[in-house]
C-alpha cells in the first residue's frame, strides 16, 4: 500500500511539474483585467459578478485584414477577449493569408499548436532542435490538421490560388511567440553586428542593413 500510495504521489508530481498552465482549483477564474495584482496568469473576478458574455466571443467568422506586407492576419479568441479561458490552458485563433500570404519562421515557446484548414492550401514545416534539424513539412488542404510541437521553429505560407482560412488551438492562454528574424536582428538593444556576422557567415554591412529592417 505504502509503495502505492508513493507512486501515486510521483505520477502527481510529474504531472504538475511538466504542465505549461497552472490547473484550475475550481469551475473557473474569470480574469479580472482591472486589477493591479501581478501573478502567473491573471486574478479571478468575484464569482457573484460573472456573466455568461465572460464565456463568449463572437466574430470568427469574419475575415481579417489581410492587407500588410506578409498578407496575413490573425484574430486571436484569448483571455484577452475571452476573460472566462483564464487558467483553462487554452487559446484558438483565426488565421487569414492572402494569395503568397505567409506567417515567418517562429516558436511558441509555452504552447503546442494544432492547426486546421477551413479554405485553401496551405505550406507548414517545423524543425526539429538541434544536431539534427530535420524538417516536417505538409501542403495542407481543406478540412487537413497539423500538429505543431511545443517551442519548435514553425511556418506557414498559402501555396493556394486564392485566400486561405486556418483555425488554430494552442494549449496555453499565453503561449507567446518569437520571431526567429525579429528576435535576433531586432532585439533591443540590438545584439552586436560583428558577433552576428560571425555567427551567421555574413559581413557586418549585410548584418546592418538587416538590423536596420527591423
Amino acid at each position: 500500500m505504502a509503495t502505492t500510495i508513493l507512486l501515486l504521489l510521483i505520477i502527481n508530481f510529474l504531472y504538475i511539474t511538466l504542465a505549461y498552465d497552472p490547473t484550475p482549483l475550481q469551475d473557473f477564474c474569470v480574469a479580472d483585467h482591472t486589477s493591479t495584482l501581478t501573478i502567473n496568469g491573471l486574478p479571478c473576478k468575484d464569482p457573484s459578478t460573472v456573466t455568461s458574455d465572460d464565456f463568449f466571443f463572437r466574430g470568427l467568422h469574419l475575415p481579417g485584414n489581410t492587407t500588410n506586407p506578409l498578407g496575413v492576419a490573425l484574430t486571436p479568441v484569448n483571455v484577452n477577449r475571452v476573460p472566462g479561458l483564464n487558467t483553462l490552458g487554452l487559446t484558438i485563433a483565426r488565421l487569414d493569408l492572402s494569395k503568397n500570404g505567409f506567417f515567418p519562421p517562429h516558436t511558441h515557446p509555452r504552447a503546442t499548436e494544432v492547426l486546421t484548414v477551413m479554405e485553401g492550401s496551405l505550406e507548414v514545416g517545423f524543425v526539429t532542435s538541434g544536431p539534427a534539424y530535420v524538417q516536417f513539412r505538409k501542403v495542407l488542404e481543406k478540412g487537413d490538421v497539423f500538429v505543431i510541437p511545443i517551442g519548435l521553429i514553425h511556418y506557414q505560407r498559402n501555396v493556394g490560388s486564392g485566400n486561405a482560412v486556418v483555425f488554430a488551438a494552442l494549449n496555453s492562454q499565453n503561449s507567446g511567440i518569437i520571431e526567429v528574424a525579429s528576435g535576433v536582428f531586432g532585439a533591443e538593444p540590438a545584439i552586436d553586428s560583428e558577433f552576428l556576422a560571425r555567427a551567421f557567415g555574413l559581413d557586418r554591412k549585410t548584418v546592418e542593413e538587416i538590423q536596420a529592417k527591423f
